[in-house]
C-alpha cells in the first residue's frame, strides 16, 4: 500500500472520530429556554429550576432598586408578633424583603397563623398568570391566611419589574439561593405553592399552577382547614 494511501486512511479515521466527539457535545448541550438569562436552570413546567448559590444579584444594591421599589409598591412583608419564635423547617431563616431591602425572619414572621408560600422567579410564564389570582386569593382572605412570594432567581430587579407590570402587590422576599424551596422539600419546578400550618409544620407541596382564586382557597381548605 502505498504512502499515499495510508494517509488517505488516516485521515479518515481522524475526521471519523472528530464526528463521534461532536455528536457527543450536542447530545449534553444544554437545550431549552433562555440560558443566558437564567444559567444553570432547566426547563419544567413551562418554568426553570433556580439553581444559584446567591440571594440576589451584585448589582441589584439597594440603591439601584430604589426605583423599580418604588415603582412595583409592594405591600410590607409580614412581621413577627411579639415573643413569637419560628418552628418547623422555616425557623432561622433570613431574607431579604422585596418592598424595602429589611432582613426578614420568615420562620417568626408566619408563626401563629396559617400561612401560604408561593415561589415563583420573573422568568416563569405560568407564575405570571398564577401571581394575580394569587393576589385575588390574599385580598379575600384577609387576616385568616398569610400570603408570601418567594422569587427564587438572583436578579431582583427583574422581580421588581415583573410585579409592577403584572400589577401584583403581594408581600415578598427575594431567595435567589433557594433556601426556603430546600427547607420544604419543593422540588425544582415553578410555580409551587407551599401551605404551611401555624405551627410552622409543612401541610402540603403543590408543584402545579393555580388558574383561579377559588382554586387556590379549595386547596387552603383541603389541607389547611381554613375557609376562606
Amino acid at each position: 500500500m502505498s504512502p499515499d494511501v495510508r494517509i488517505s486512511n488516516t485521515g479518515r479515521w481522524s475526521l471519523a472520530g472528530l464526528v463521534v466527539v461532536l455528536a457527543l457535545v450536542v447530545a449534553i448541550w444544554p437545550r431549552g429556554g433562555d440560558e443566558s438569562d437564567a444559567p444553570g436552570h432547566s426547563d419544567v413546567m413551562g418554568g426553570n429550576t433556580a439553581a444559584s448559590a446567591v440571594e440576589r444579584a451584585p448589582g441589584d444594591t439597594d440603591a439601584a432598586l430604589a426605583g423599580p421599589r418604588a415603582a412595583a409598591a409592594l405591600q410590607p412583608c409580614p412581621t413577627p408578633a411579639p415573643g413569637a419564635a419560628g418552628a418547623g423547617p422555616l425557623a432561622g431563616i433570613e431574607l431579604g424583603c422585596l418592598a424595602d431591602g429589611s432582613r426578614v425572619d420568615v420562620g417568626a414572621a408566619l408563626a401563629g397563623k396559617p400561612a401560604l408560600v408561593n415561589f415563583w422567579a420573573y422568568w416563569c410564564g405560568p407564575c405570571a398568570k398564577e401571581l394575580p389570582a394569587l393576589d385575588e386569593y390574599a385580598r379575600r382572605a384577609g387576616d385568616a391566611v398569610t400570603v408570601l412570594t418567594v422569587h427564587q432567581d438572583p436578579k431582583e430587579g427583574n422581580a421588581l419589574a415583573a410585579l409592577a407590570e403584572y400589577g401584583v402587590h403581594l408581600p415578598g422576599v427575594q431567595d435567589g439561593a433557594g433556601r426556603i424551596a430546600t427547607a420544604v422539600g419543593a422540588p425544582k419546578v415553578l410555580p409551587v405553592t407551599a401551605l404551611i400550618r401555624a405551627d410552622g409544620t409543612v401541610a402540603a407541596v403543590l408543584p402545579q399552577p393555580f388558574d383561579s382564586a377559588d382554586e387556590i382557597a379549595a386547596a387552603v381548605s383541603e389541607y389547611l382547614g381554613v375557609a376562606t
